[in-house]
């Protein structure tokens, strides 16, 4: 016994002194300040944009980018118009086809003079130091990791000692070219959200804008590139000898030749990039707002005066006055939620929420929290909705692409059919309360009701509605081939999936 305490007491010894012993990370590195490019008129996108002011009295221009393909291939073609500068400011980057074909693009438009400043947040990007190392030999090229997490030692147990700042992540996403075109939206940069994998299928959700618009997500870009947080890619640089830039060049290229051109193709060929070409692409007309979390969120404790993205939601919200349709990946309402919709639909406004269901969730932990407020979301009077896996093989036009799985991580709301919100916020406290969000406020009608009569008309076979039938059981109706489908169960799910999602219901709901 005695030993056996001595052990124990030796293991706790050693774990503490490894937290306390994790390294510190480089905040103080030296960085130098930069701006925004903007003089910009003069350049192929820059002029586009001066002229569609001129004729739009100042207005900024919108597009919405449903279509994976569609939204990789407005990047791409920003990418090959760039003539001085390109901010990208994304919540994570993977080492894949679309990741790499990016990079690729990047020291493309590096070579022809462009300025390529390249923000990331940290923990879930997963491309190697190294290879951002390498990228930013290039002289027009600098890249910024958001908030990093320590390299020296244990990786985790670095994220664990600093857990305080380590748990809060910048979740924003935009991509702005030459101060004058803008991609704001959901999708990060990996082959899943431009739907270019084989098997499973992201429905997610861009805004391509241009005009003052995308001058202000300039200005956000700025705020969070000269923050104290960011960090240059140089710190982490290990010492060990790595290849040099025309080295990685040629492996690019190669990797280009075996994958990349191909989706290269596809994704500069689809009809909207073809009616893009041939100038017949229409672009939606309004103000916008652009509205964003500071990122000094992240240096202070939880507050709702830091929520600056969430109070302007619920500013919106509050002020609907016929309807609310939302679709968010993740949905943890929590009591004073549920209150606020109660209220909302107690006023006669029609409120739409669409989520993941249990079978299309990539987080089990949170629709583990969801579930608890399911019955009284539908009891508060919200239409509730719950995206089916399969949906993504519910193709009518044989031409279409099915996939085996689907998930939801469209971000999205449009009030009265007049306001479209596009961006990065979950409803969930994860992205209300502890990470920084970003959003595009957009006054148009036209494009409102588009999106939300496509959505509408889409959800009887493409989603479950989840209702309280006579018995006060929670049932899921679909609709195959005009038959109506009722589950008495969380549809397209195992056993051993629903049982996961029960014990996962311990898990800490403001973590979610």
């Amino acid at each position: 016994m005695k030993t056996s305490r001595i052990s124990s007491t030796a293991l706790a010894g050693l774990l503490v002194s490894l937290l306390a012993a994790c390294a510190t990370v480089p905040l103080d590195f030296p960085r130098q300040y930069s701006e925004t490019i903007q003089d910009t008129l003069d350049t192929p996108l820059g002029k586009v944009t001066e002229l569609w002011v001129d004729s739009e009295h100042g207005l900024s221009g919108y597009y919405p980018l449903v279509n994976g393909l569609d939204a990789l291939g407005i990047r791409l073609a920003m990418i090959d118009r760039a003539g001085r500068s390109i901010d990208a400011q994304y919540f994570l980057m993977k080492p894949d086809n679309a990741g790499r074909l990016f990079a690729d693009k990047l020291l493309e438009a590096a070579d022809r003079g462009v300025r390529v400043r390249l923000l990331l947040d940290d923990v879930f990007t997963t491309v190697n130091d190294d290879a951002f190392i390498v990228m930013s030999q290039h002289a027009n090229i600098e890249i910024r990791l958001f908030n990093p997490v320590a390299r020296k030692g244990f990786y985790y147990f670095n994220y664990l000692g600093d857990f305080k700042r380590a748990n809060r992540r910048m979740h924003n996403k935009s991509f702005t070219v030459d101060n004058a075109f803008t991609v704001v939206g959901g999708r990060n940069i990996a082959a899943e959200y431009f739907e270019i994998l084989d098997d499973e299928k992201f429905e997610d959700f861009d805004v391509l804008a241009i005009g003052p618009v995308a001058s202000e997500v300039s200005v956000i870009f700025d705020r969070y590139w000269n923050h104290e947080l960011t960090v240059p890619i140089e710190a982490f640089d290990n010492g060990k000898d790595s290849i040099e830039l025309e080295e990685a060049r040629r492996r690019f290229d190669q990797r280009a030749d075996e994958a990349g051109n191909s989706i290269y193709g596809r994704a500069l060929t689809t009809p909207l990039m073809q009616e893009m070409t041939e100038g017949k692409i229409k672009l939606y007309v309004g103000p916008g707002e652009v509205v964003t979390d500071d990122p000094d969120k992240l240096l202070t404790g939880i507050s709702q005066d830091q929520q600056l993205l969430a109070i302007k939601l619920l500013e919106l919200v509050e002020s609907a006055e016929k309807e609310i349709v939302i679709t968010t990946p993740y949905f943890i309402p929590g009591k004073k939620g549920v209150e606020l919709w109660r209220k909302i639909v107690a006023k006669g406004v029609r409120v739409v929420i669409l989520t993941n269901s249990l079978a299309s969730n990539n987080h089990t932990a949170v629709h583990s929290a969801y579930a608890r407020y399911r019955r009284e979301i539908i009891e508060a009077g919200v239409e509730l909705y719950e995206t089916r896996v399969d949906a993504a093989n519910q193709a009518t036009n044989p031409d279409d692409k099915t996939y085996d799985s689907m998930t939801l991580h469209a971000k999205g709301m449009a009030i009265d059919q007049r306001y479209t919100v596009a961006g990065s916020l979950n409803l969930d406290p994860r992205s209300i309360e502890i990470n920084t969000e970003f959003g595009l406020v957009i006054d148009n009608s036209e494009m409102a009701a588009l999106l939300v009569n496509q959505l509408l008309e889409s959800l009887p076979t493409k989603a479950y509605r989840v209702t309280i039938n006579d018995k006060n059981k929670l049932r899921w109706t679909t609709y195959d081939q005009g038959v109506a489908v009722i589950e008495a169960h969380e549809p397209q799910t195992s056993r051993w999936m629903r049982f996961k999602a029960w014990i996962l219901r311990i898990a800490p709901e403001s973590q979610l």
